[in-house]
């Protein structure tokens, strides 16, 4: 029978966006694995962290991360499919499916180029060895064709990320650092870091005094001091939440009940907070760089620059409008539905179909 292992060993991260690459789309493999095929059903192993030996459920087999199993891991796998394109867990002889899900780090100004060119190196030699090649988005596609070399014989096809989230997961109460009804929100959901572009909506509380700005994720980064001493600069500090990372519960709440949802990024392999925040109909207003437009679509509101003055116009302006179009929040809903993890995982066997198709019956 073919055997396919998945390395999903970034579910040590599990609140992160691989991690939730890692749970939703291996828990959905399993659910559209093919039941037959000709000599045997399909034989499924994740590679998990430490601890997480049973995560799939007994259907499916575990083989835990460690120092060692970066030399050698258990097994004989016809298909080797590493979810993420820095992984330093690689196959010896299975047919490989390496996904590059971004190559943020070339914006980076705090990377040298040599730096840069290191991992561009590592990563060339990750495609060189695979027998197939996937990106999260059409931008990441021609990133990759741009800065690496995809030989003519390894294809390289377009799988975009699903979307998990549900309305009726949400809390039922507003977190303490929103529990008293101060008016409305604005909503950033993700890490806060400078390639977000977090500064440009400090001055939106000027233009708009009568609320406040969530920007909610990991805040370890130098960038989010920065933010509170140019909110404090400006005045605005009060009404500026940085609650850091927060349940997936109370962040499900922060969508439901923000005004609308923000996300000025610079640099984005695709953007899954903009999806999660269209599946509650929430007005979304996105930079249109890198991958953005292909989430956001026709309904989504775009800052054209960043210019304090522009981005509010910007604001303004869409949420009268939002207010205004009764159909734009179901077609915000209609459009994150097309994101689905069946399609994505669908697509995947479909893939590994391919790749195991001239092995032995």
């Amino acid at each position: 029978m073919p055997s396919i292992l998945i390395d999903a060993e970034r579910l040590r991260n599990p609140n992160s966006g691989l991690g939730q690459v890692c749970l939703h789309l291996g828990r959905q493999l399993l659910r559209e694995r093919p039941a037959t095929r000709p000599g045997g059903s399909w034989d499924l192993t994740f590679l998990v962290p430490k601890g997480s030996t049973g995560v799939f459920g007994s259907s499916a087999n575990h083989v835990e991360a460690s120092w060692l199993r970066r030399l050698w891991i258990p097994g004989r796998y016809d298909v080797w499919h590493c979810l993420h394109q820095d992984s330093v867990y690689l196959p010896t002889r299975s047919k490989l499916i390496l996904t590059i899900y971004d190559l943020n780090f070339l914006e980076r100004s705090d990377y040298s180029a040599a730096k840069k060119a290191r991992r561009l190196a590592g990563l060339q030699r990750r495609i060189d060895r695979a027998s197939l090649v996937t990106a999260g988005s059409d931008y990441t596609a021609s990133v990759v064709r741009e800065h690496l070399n995809v030989p003519s014989t390894t294809p390289l096809r377009v799988v975009y990320t699903g979307v998990a989230v549900r309305e009726q997961d949400a809390a039922a109460e507003a977190p303490p650092f929103l529990a008293d009804d101060d008016g409305p929100f604005f909503l950033f959901v993700g890490a806060i870091h400078p390639r977000k572009n977090l500064h440009t909506l400090l001055p939106l509380l000027e233009a708009f005094p009568g609320h406040r700005l969530v920007l909610a994720g990991p805040d370890h980064h130098p960038y989010a001091q920065h933010l509170r001493e140019r909110a404090k600069g400006i005045g605005v500090a009060d009404r500026l939440v940085m609650p850091g990372g927060v349940h997936e519960s109370t962040k499900l709440w922060l969508y439901a009940n923000c005004e609308a949802f923000l996300f000025p990024s610079l640099s984005e392999g695709f953007g899954l907070p903009v999806l999660e925040a269209m599946v509650f109909g929430k007005p979304v207003f996105i930079s249109r760089l890198t991958s953005l437009p292909e989430v956001g679509g026709e309904d989504a509101y775009y800052f054209e620059t960043f210019e304090p003055e522009s981005m509010a116009q910007v604001l303004r302006d869409g949420v009268r409008d939002f207010d205004r179009d009764a159909g734009r929040k179901e077609r915000l809903r209609m459009r994150a539905a097309r994101f689905r993890w069946t399609s994505v995982a669908a697509e995947y066997w479909k893939l590994y179909q391919e790749l195991a198709a001239g092995l032995p019956t």
